[in-house]
């Protein structure tokens, strides 16, 4: 029988056609040394992602672990890649790699995925996440595309079932500050993740995240607490005094006016930049209307996160309670 390397665990609700693209790639993986544990509610009793790949990962046959999302999949030679970084690097405990929008996704997904690539889009999050960047030791990242040492995972005591989004957070924190282990970087471990359309859908998707890193930037600060995380605040709240300086203006005497200029400066450097960012959409995807939406989105976002994030710094507690589900009903109890 052949030896199981790595066990795919991917939580779901239910299945869907993002699921079967990536059982379907999966299929054609140029090595295929792993097991695919696919975790529904059904399976689970629980609608909680975090649970379903705790479930997932005691029922795991793998050295490693891999955890993808459901909308999300590798590509051709992830595996083989992998299995060569976990080879050379056995005192890795775990590995990760960049998450890039399908060149099949819509218009507006590829908006969407311009943002995150940015530098001026992605902030704290890094461009290493959504666009191939070098090779590099990280103490954070998202288990869109994450690969953990079945071991050490099982030390740590799994993912926190209280917090979602972020579990993956305090997992790699657990690992990095608890265990004193490394996870690197690699842009050969490609994932294709398919992002939510602008501008609604991907707001909302930014909701629950910025929230839950506000809240983590006071409670776990140790890989949370950086100054791109905060920079969207400053910003909402720079936009905001921006306004009421401006009405201000009309009541100045004329030698004092130029104080309005210079505290106008920091929008016109933004802006500048954001054009710049413009310009480089463009030569990329060589499409305009993509290009637009991506640039129009990013101010929108920069101002939605800030406003959320200060609200999660402030909040007292965040506790994830998902929905229990009653596998004879079928049917959903409490939330």
């Amino acid at each position: 029988m052949k030896k199981i390397k790595f066990s795919i665990i991917i939580p779901i609700r239910k299945a869907n056609p993002y699921l079967k693209e990536t059982l379907e790639k999966l299929k054609h993986q140029s090595v295929k040394n792993f097991e695919i544990l696919v975790i529904t509610d059904k399976i689970s009793g629980t609608a909680s992602p975090s649970e379903k790949r705790n479930l997932g990962a005691i029922k795991a046959k793998g050295e490693y672990l891999v955890f993808f999302d459901d909308d999300s999949f590798p590509n051709k030679n992830y595996f083989k890649n992998a299995t060569k970084l976990v080879d050379k690097y056995k005192d890795i405990s775990g590995f990760c790699g960049p998450c890039l929008t399908p060149p099949k996704d819509n218009i507006y997904q590829q908006a969407s995925g311009l943002v995150w690539l940015s530098w001026l889009g992605s902030g704290g999050a890094g461009m290493y996440r959504n666009s191939i960047q070098k090779q590099r030791l990280v103490e954070d990242y998202p288990s869109v595309n994450l690969i953990v040492k079945k071991s050490d995972f099982n030390l740590t005591g799994g993912f926190n079932t209280s917090y979602w989004p972020g579990e993956d957070t305090l997992l790699c924190l657990s690992l990095v500050k608890d265990l004193k282990k490394k996870i690197l970087y690699n842009p050969l471990l490609i994932v294709y993740h398919h992002r939510r359309s602008v501008i609604i859908p991907h707001l909302q998707q930014i909701t629950r995240y910025a929230i839950t890193r506000g809240f983590f930037a006071k409670r776990f600060p140790e890989n949370s607490r950086k100054i791109g995380y905060f920079i969207p605040s400053l910003f909402a709240i720079y936009i905001l005094l921006f306004s009421i300086v401006n009405l201000l203006n009309l009541y100045l005497p004329k030698e004092l006016k130029y104080l309005i200029y210079l505290f106008n400066l920091p929008l016109y450097l933004y802006l500048s930049i954001l054009f710049f960012t413009l310009i480089k959409f463009i030569s990329q995807k060589n499409n305009i209307k993509v290009s637009l939406l991506a640039t129009i989105t990013i101010p929108i976002t920069h101002i939605y996160y800030g406003i959320l994030f200060l609200n999660g710094l402030f909040k007292k507690e965040i506790k994830f309670k998902p929905h229990a589900f009653d596998k004879k009903t079928g049917k959903y109890i409490g939330g």
